[in-house]
């Protein structure tokens, strides 16, 4: 298909728009419940809560990505909807070692799964 008019080209681009809002809009909002720790000890410690508080900041402050761990042992990724993107160890941070209540839209592709925060705060112990 070749186009030969800027106008031509601008409506592919308004269209092109339109689908990526139309697929982020149809992502339903989902609450995430788990524990706040670096990637790289999930996947080699296979652990299924952080060692500790510090441990989990030491290794978001040398640069691992923190993820969510669900309960049911899901790795949420975290990440932004904006382009460009941008890490979210900032946003995390404050929770690393925390169990939390994360909500936002989840994204899926292969067999990783994805989520943009929409808000996060850490969960009440249970009693």
């Amino acid at each position: 298909m070749k186009f030969t008019t800027a106008a031509s080209k601008a409506a592919l681009l308004v269209l092109l728009a339109s689908a990526i809002c139309v697929s982020a809009a149809d992502t339903p909002t989902v609450t995430v419940k788990g524990y706040v720790l670096d990637s790289a000890c999930a996947f080699t410690k296979s652990l299924s809560k952080p060692i500790s508080k510090q441990c989990a900041i030491s290794c978001a402050n040398a640069g691992s990505q923190l993820v969510i761990l669900a309960d049911d042992g899901t790795i949420y990724w975290p990440i932004a909807d904006t382009t460009p993107s941008s890490g979210q160890n900032p946003k995390l941070l404050p929770f690393a070692g925390d169990k939390v209540v994360a909500s936002g839209k989840v994204y899926q592709r292969g067999g990783s799964k994805a989520i943009v925060i929409e808000k996060i705060e850490a969960q009440a112990p249970q009693k």
